[in-house]
C-alpha cells in the first residue's frame, strides 16, 4: 500500500485523480511476484523505474487485470466515499477460485487469460459487473479527451452503448478478463510470447484464488498508476 506521506502533493491546476478497481493475484502468490518482475514496476511499493521495451502501456498501468476503469471522482463526492462502498463490496463478496489462465493474444496484446471462455454466470463476471455498477455513482463522465481514446476502442454498436452508459466500452457483457503483458503488435511477437511462457510456467502452475480487490490511482498527471490499497473479500 502506498502510504499517505509519500504521495506528493497535487497542485492546484493538476487534474484531479483518477482510481481504478483492478484484480491483482494476493501479494504471497507467484503470479504476483512473476508480473512485477515482467513489467518491471512494483506499483505497491514505487512508481519510479523505466518501462520496458515491450510493455510500456502496461508499465504505467500496472500488473492487473480491470473490473472497473479509470475514471474521476465526480462533482462534489469524497474519496472517502468512494473508499467506503469498495469496502462494502468487498464485504459481501465471498471468495473464489480463479480459472486457470494462460499466455495468449487479445487485439494485438499479449496478455494473460483464462485458459477456458467464462460463462456470464461466474463469480469473476459477475463480480466484474457489480464494481462496473455499485461504483458509478462515484464516476465522473470522462472528458473530451479520455472521451475520444475510449470511442477509439468501441467497435461496435454494443462497445458504443457501454461507452455511453458506463464511460468504457469493455464492460458487462462486453467484458473481457486479461492481465496484459505487452503493448499492442510488439515487434518478435512470437518470441515474446515464448519468453512471457517461460516467464510465467511455475507461477500459473499454482492454485490460485481471487482474494479481493484493489484500489489504484493516478496521483498526477501523466504519472503511472499506484496500488492505493487491498481489499479483502468478506473482511
Amino acid at each position: 500500500m502506498v502510504p499517505l506521506a509519500a504521495r506528493p502533493p497535487r497542485r492546484s491546476n493538476e487534474p484531479s485523480p483518477r482510481y481504478a478497481l483492478y484484480w491483482v493475484p494476493p501479494r504471497e502468490h507467484p503470479l504476483w511476484v512473476a508480473g512485477n518482475a515482467w513489467l518491471g514496476r512494483n506499483p505497491e511499493m514505487t512508481d519510479g523505474g523505466v518501462p520496458p521495451d515491450h510493455a510500456a502501456q502496461p508499465w504505467h498501468y500496472g500488473f492487473h487485470a480491470t473490473l472497473k476503469a479509470p475514471f474521476r471522482l465526480r462533482a462534489g463526492v469524497d474519496p472517502k466515499g468512494l473508499f467506503h462502498e469498495i469496502v462494502r463490496l468487498a464485504r459481501t463478496s465471498a471468495d473464489f477460485a480463479m480459472p486457470p489462465l494462460q499466455v495468449g493474444w487479445l487485439d494485438g496484446f499479449l496478455a494473460l487469460r483464462p485458459a477456458a471462455s467464462l460463462h456470464a454466470g461466474h463469480p469473476l463476471w459477475r463480480l466484474a459487473d457489480r464494481c462496473v455498477t455499485q461504483l458509478d455513482l462515484w464516476r465522473a463522465p470522462p472528458d473530451a479527451l479520455e472521451r475520444r481514446r475510449r470511442e477509439r476502442q468501441a467497435v461496435s454498436r454494443e462497445h458504443k452503448l457501454m461507452l455511453d452508459s458506463w464511460g468504457y466500452p469493455h464492460v458487462l457483457a462486453q467484458w473481457r478478463f486479461h492481465l496484459t503483458l505487452s503493448d499492442a503488435d510488439p515487434p518478435d511477437a512470437s518470441g515474446l510470447q515464448q519468453r512471457a511462457e517461460r516467464h510465467f510456467a511455475v507461477a500459473l502452475g499454482q492454485p490460485l484464488r481471487a482474494g479481493g480487490v484493489a484500489l489504484f490511482a493516478q496521483l498526477r498527471a501523466d504519472g503511472p498508476f499506484v496500488l492505493l490499497r487491498r481489499f479483502a473479500f468478506g473482511a
